[in-house]
């Protein structure tokens, strides 16, 4: 199948490992031009050594209010032009509910709510210029499926779900899409931090469903959150 990925411009952010390095490698052997981001210098360096020719990156922290905007200008100067975004930012630390202090929320919903709502928000110019556009938010399964140790996740991650239903129906008649990707376990490193076990997906094929949201046959897929969980999730919504 064609994805119509080929020659787009893609930015995908926290993406030196992990299931970030995993959509950027999809999106780049689907032929796409891919700008990689991590705050780790060194990690980024070996990351897109080993992605496809042509892949960018630039350092940058998405705990950083000024980062996502940073990164469109930055992709938008190497390319011409933008067309889907990625967004993707390390998990909070494990907590239970009543475990959870009022600044670990603040920084949990400045990682993983706030962080892809700046990074949509700098990128909407370039995708209604460009009449076309992707936008895929990588989160957990928790947004149908609370996690009892990840509270601090659960709040934030539902958070960008609820925003997500939101401004998708508003952006539908711009030819842009927006959909959350919802990891169960996969083997990376945040799941050997976790304690993961059992049975565990390919963060490439998880990439690879990335890949397909941001294709040219989803245009008509968006407020949807897509499940890739091997079937861990149990409720029927």
């Amino acid at each position: 199948m064609d994805l119509g990925l080929s020659g787009r411009v893609a930015l995908v952010t926290a993406s030196s490992r992990g299931l970030g390095l995993a959509a950027a490698r999809a999106l780049a052997e689907e032929g796409a031009h891919v700008m990689i981001s991590s705050r780790h210098a060194a990690a980024l360096d070996a990351a897109r050594a080993s992605l496809p020719t042509g892949v960018e990156a630039v350092v940058a922290d998405m705990n950083d209010p000024a980062a996502p905007a940073r990164l469109v200008e930055e992709t938008v100067a190497r390319f011409g032009a933008l067309h889907v975004v990625v967004a993707n930012n390390g998990g909070p630390p494990p907590a239970t509910a009543l475990e959870v202090t009022d600044e670990g929320v603040h920084r949990a919903v400045e990682a993983n709510l706030l962080s892809a709502v700046r990074l949509v928000r700098a990128a909407l110019p370039h995708l209604r210029q460009a009449g076309w556009g992707r936008i895929c938010c990588i989160t957990s399964y928790s947004v149908k499926q609370p996690i009892p140790n990840l509270s601090l996740s659960n709040v934030a991650r539902t958070g960008l779900w609820a925003w997500v239903k939101t401004a998708a129906p508003e952006l539908f008649s711009d030819g842009i899409t927006l959909n959350l990707a919802c990891p169960g376990p996969h083997a990376t490193d945040r799941m050997k931090q976790l304690g993961g076990g059992g049975p565990m997906g390919d963060p490439g094929d998880f990439g690879r469903v990335v890949a397909f949201m941001c294709s040219e046959p989803a245009g008509f897929m968006t407020a949807t959150a897509v499940n890739v969980d091997g079937g861990l999730t149990t409720g029927l919504l």
